[in-house]
């Protein structure tokens, strides 16, 4: 059995091996040829899955390592009986603490003592937005959820959600819908020239969802007037193409890495190993909990003498700080624009390993309540 596999999914060998042999290959290049003899399909949200992909292929099994699946043709993939599974709410934590560690970013830029004075509007109410959404609560922000497809399915909706105008009135607009190009509840270009006019220089975008849901050429023309929103980019639209204009406008630019935490991904993998075992018939006998080392950072320490906000900024930052990866991108801006997108492209194969919070144990000695909670809510391990 052979499974040809984006090279970019981690730990291939370590849950595939005895199941095929199998091919790596490059998920943003990945062509029929590629494909042709192969059994199963393993790839990352880079491949388009389709017909003109696998019309002349013998593949039977797709998995998709991402909690996206707006880049395949799951319909043309179900007409053809071939079987298909993604990984939904994989990296949802990871997203979460992304954003966490923007807030911390933006508050203090404020010069906010108290972040959770920030109200926080979730556009998207799926597993990324909800875990969002649990642990702003749990810190004590004010969060209103905007999700008009769950809004019309379930009880009590006028309790739980709010209008996207609503949404885009609080201090900051997370964005965590997926990309539907038509229909009633269509997300291409939801963020357009109007809603964007809506929001001033006391907010805060942040889009961690997919790039098109904003209108880029719209946002780079608001970003260009007065009175123009804060806006943190992890997802771009014609990645890896990206436009370095737009890169130079916003406040904090990162190569769609906001799912990128090494538990993240490998949550990934395991859960389209899980979904193959099952459709093979086969034991699922291996755990992502197998494979995670030793985190490079395991503990911090905090005395009684530790300030809430500026321990749980120190504890954050230390697993993970986007200017780093900010940096990093602006970096390849200054390449010939021929050489940007292979760039972009590197930068999320050569991820530099990121851990979540629930890596490392804090230690506390003397530190009130308040301080335990917070970093509880945050998801990290405590020893108190």
């Amino acid at each position: 059995m052979l499974i040809v596999a984006d090279e970019n999914i981690p730990l291939l060998e370590s849950f595939f091996a005895d199941i095929g042999e199998i091919r790596r290959v490059s998920g943003r290049t990945l062509s029929p040829d590629d494909v042709n003899d192969a059994d199963i399909l393993l790839v990352r949200s880079v491949t388009r899955v389709n017909e003109a992909l696998l019309k002349d292929s013998r593949v039977r099994y797709v998995g998709t390592s991402t909690i996206g699946t707006d880049h395949v043709d799951v319909a043309w993939l179900e007409a053809r009986g071939i079987a298909f599974s993604a990984a939904p709410g994989c990296n949802a934590n990871s997203v979460a603490e992304y954003v966490l560690s923007v807030l911390s970013l933006y508050a203090e830029k404020q010069g906010r003592d108290d972040w959770e004075t920030l109200s926080v509007g979730i556009v998207g109410a799926g597993n990324v937005g909800s875990e969002l959404a649990r642990k702003l609560d749990r810190l004590g922000f004010t969060v209103r959820l905007c999700d008009p497809p769950r809004a019309e399915r379930e009880e009590g909706a006028e309790e739980l959600f709010c209008s996207l105008d609503e949404a885009l009135e609080c201090d900051v607009v997370s964005l965590h819908t997926p990309l539907i190009r038509d229909g009633q509840h269509a997300t291409f270009h939801m963020i357009d020239a109007a809603k964007l006019e809506r929001m001033t220089a006391g907010q805060l975008l942040i889009n961690s969802s997919r790039g098109e849901v904003i209108d880029s050429a719209a946002l780079l023309e608001r970003l260009q007037g007065a009175n123009a929103p804060t806006v943190v980019l992890d997802v771009w639209e014609q990645e890896p193409r990206i436009n370095p204009q737009l890169v130079d406008r916003v406040w904090l630019a990162t190569p769609h890495i906001a799912g990128y935490s090494l538990e993240g991904k490998v949550q990934g993998t395991e859960m389209v190993y899980q979904a193959l075992c099952r459709f093979l018939g086969l034991p699922v006998r291996k755990k992502a909990g197998q494979y995670l080392p030793e985190p490079a950072l395991s503990k911090l320490s905090f005395t009684s003498a530790a300030e809430e906000t500026g321990a749980g900024n120190i504890a954050m930052r230390s697993c993970y700080d986007p200017r780093r990866d900010d940096a990093r991108l602006r970096l390849t801006m200054d390449l010939p624009a021929e050489d940007r997108g292979g760039a972009f492209d590197r930068l999320r194969k050569n991820y530099p390993v990121r851990r979540e919070f629930s890596s490392v144990k804090i230690q506390l000695k003397g530190t009130s309540k308040s301080l335990q909670d917070t970093f509880r809510a945050l998801g990290f391990k405590l020893k108190i």
